[in-house]
């Protein structure tokens, strides 16, 4: 019989809680901090302009207009939420390599303004739920399918454009893997959670201490979910107005 005697609570403790105003004044001073806000800021808003643009014109033709197989397409682009994101990686690496791309913001931006299945379905589930009467009306005073979606389906669904927001620019703020292998040959235009990496070194003594830097590259992306809370979470629901 063998009986340990370790306890957990005797262990080391490797990292410690201990805040301090001079960390962000390092991590300003020490990378570059506000190029890399840019970078960030630059990434996440062209990303999301291309995201909201795709995807609202994907669903709006999903949710308002017949056309022949058109629950079978739709069907096929849900079905891609279930494909792993690593399936995709080295073949649209390649491709960017060919097109000579790498190195630049293109290979991250261009996906985005080829929609996505999961805004997709969220925009059409919320489209369908308002009443197609405001659209006939406005087709009667002259109005051509983007003016309808324009002047009409847009303004009433703004729970959900916010919540999509939120939720890209949360992926987009803290995106990792993509900046890291097409963004390498060009360092200057890394993001904050690249960069933070490089500045957080785990091995060394004072890692207890930068660990609680990363603050940094977490605020701005708080600071929207706390400001669009109440859109963010109606959306979600997903509610649409009463018919």
């Amino acid at each position: 019989m063998i009986m340990c005697t370790l306890s957990w609570r005797s262990t080391p403790r490797y990292f410690a809680f201990s805040p301090a105003w001079s960390n962000f004044v390092e991590v300003w001073e020490g990378i570059d901090y506000p190029r890399l806000l840019w970078n960030t800021t630059f990434y996440a808003v062209t990303t999301w302009i291309g995201t909201l643009i795709s995807c609202t014109l994907v669903a709006y033709g999903f949710a308002r207009f017949r056309f022949p197989g058109r629950d079978i397409l739709f069907m096929i682009l849900i079905s891609t939420i279930f494909l792993p994101a690593a399936v995709t990686v080295i073949p649209l690496y390649t491709f960017f390599v060919k097109i000579h791309l790498v190195g630049s913001w293109w290979p991250l931006i261009l996906p985005h303004f080829f929609a996505n299945a999961y805004n997709v379905f969220l925009l059409r589930q919320y489209f369908m739920t308002l009443p197609r009467e405001l659209d006939e009306a406005a087709t009667v005073d002259g109005a051509s399918p983007l003016r309808v979606l324009w002047s009409v389906i847009l303004p009433q669904s703004k729970p959900v454009l916010l919540a999509i927001t939120v939720f890209h620019i949360v992926f987009a703020w803290n995106d990792f893997f993509g900046p890291l292998i097409y963004l390498k040959p060009n360092t200057q235009l890394y993001p904050i959670s690249v960069a933070l990496q490089y500045f957080v070194r785990p091995l060394q003594p004072t890692a207890r201490t930068r660990s609680g830097r990363r603050v940094d590259g977490v605020g701005p992306a708080l600071i929207l979910f706390i400001v669009a809370q109440r859109y963010f979470i109606q959306g979600i629901v997903i509610t649409g107005v009463e018919k």
